[in-house]
């Protein structure tokens, strides 16, 4: 079984690394970025790529689009310190075949791997009762936010300019200050400061 683990942190990857590489006849490879996880699984194929969903400089979200272009079958499962439905829900809906929170438990991402080695979906189980919440609470107000104004919510969460949005996503300052206007209509938010102050208290550690 050949495991890509793509995460721009040094010490996840290497604790990620150690943890898989105890599963059966299990080979572990490791990415840093969008860059180096394309190049590995045109040359390594892997069978399941665990896939940060924040990376510097990219989208976790785009690298799983741009994998699957290249070969629909590939199994990702995303590995993410957001536990939030509307991400989950993302994943799933570009493609990937689980999802497991960074603050679930260490079994949880080895059955997940295995789980989706073998064909099958897998969310952690915080998550799971978290989608099931979600479908009976009120419909999320970031229902309508593309992939990529999803992404400029949460760097503005994380407190990154609109500049830094730019430089980290590859797309010019005026397109992110359209899009922000743009979510601020969606979300029927009127001013900057309220988008910010929403982006951070929707934004979960």
């Amino acid at each position: 079984m050949k495991i890509l683990v793509v995460d721009d942190h040094a010490i996840v990857r290497q604790g990620v690394q150690r943890l898989l590489s105890t599963l059966p006849n299990a080979v572990v490879y490791e990415a840093a970025t969008s860059h180096e996880a394309l190049a590995c699984a045109r040359n390594q194929h892997p069978d399941v790529v665990v896939l940060d969903i924040n990376l510097e400089g990219a989208s976790g979200l785009e690298l799983l689009r741009r994998l699957r272009i290249e070969n629909s079958s590939v199994r990702v499962l995303m590995f993410s310190m957001h536990s939030e439905a509307i991400y989950a829900n993302r994943a799933l809906q570009a493609g990937a075949y689980g999802y497991v929170c960074k603050s679930a438990g260490a079994d949880e991402l080895s059955t997940g791997v295995l789980r989706v080695f073998q064909g099958e979906r897998y969310l952690d189980t915080t998550l799971a009762g978290e989608l099931a919440m979600s479908a009976v609470r009120a419909e999320d107000p970031m229902r309508n936010l593309t992939n990529r104004e999803i992404e400029i919510l949460r760097m503005l969460g994380e407190g990154k300019s609109l500049q830094g949005i730019a430089d980290a996503i590859g797309i010019a300052y005026k397109t992110v200050a359209n899009s922000c206007g743009r979510i601020k209509e969606k979300l029927d938010l009127p001013r900057t400061s309220d988008l910010i102050r929403f982006s951070i208290e929707n934004r979960r550690n």
